[in-house]
């Protein structure tokens, strides 16, 4: 499991902490989510029908960037404990996004106090690959904590190459 980081602009909130892993199978990837504190003061997204989604990201849910090695393009999946979902592909930093191709399938449970979510992803990832795994957790006051791998200087911006900071070399097989 990789250990993300809150951004230092967010203030401690219901959440403490947040572990990731993800693996490259051969038809896309495997990732797991936990996230441990005071569930009960989280927004929660309701479980609802399994379908592609904008604006996941505007409440608690995860997401990966998977940049392949050797060029600028990368791709990007919202996954909400809702089981909805979304995938973009983009060119460039924030350029020229557009629905990507991608079948999502989202589990979500709570143990005790960790809100786990799992996700198995069917679409075209290229290994190697630098990926990013990030968390968004809204508070039922509104507030928003940023968790990542890693933040370059400023503002949480999750698009940045320097949250990608896990390099995957190997597909499974």
């Amino acid at each position: 499991m990789n250990n993300l980081i809150l951004h230092p602009d967010c203030p401690a909130g219901p959440v403490v902490a947040i572990n990731a892993s993800i693996e490259a199978t051969p038809s896309g990837c495997r990732a797991v989510f936990r996230a441990m504190g005071d569930l009960d003061a989280i927004i929660i997204p309701e479980i609802t029908e399994p379908v592609r989604m904008d604006n996941l990201w505007r409440t608690s849910c995860f997401e990966i960037f998977w940049q392949p090695d050797g060029g600028a393009y990368y791709r990007e999946f919202n996954l909400s404990p809702s089981t909805r979902w979304a995938c973009y592909d983009f060119d460039d930093f924030r350029l020229n996004s557009r629905n990507a191709p991608a079948d999502v399938a989202i589990q979500y449970r709570r143990e005790g106090d960790t809100l786990v979510v799992e996700a198995e992803i069917v679409s075209e990832l290229p290994v190697p690959a630098d990926v990013a795994l990030n968390g968004i957790i809204e508070d039922k006051q509104g507030n928003i904590q940023f968790w990542a791998l890693a933040f370059p200087a400023g503002k949480p911006e999750f698009h940045s190459k320097v949250c990608r900071a896990l390099h995957l070399e190997d597909q499974a097989l």
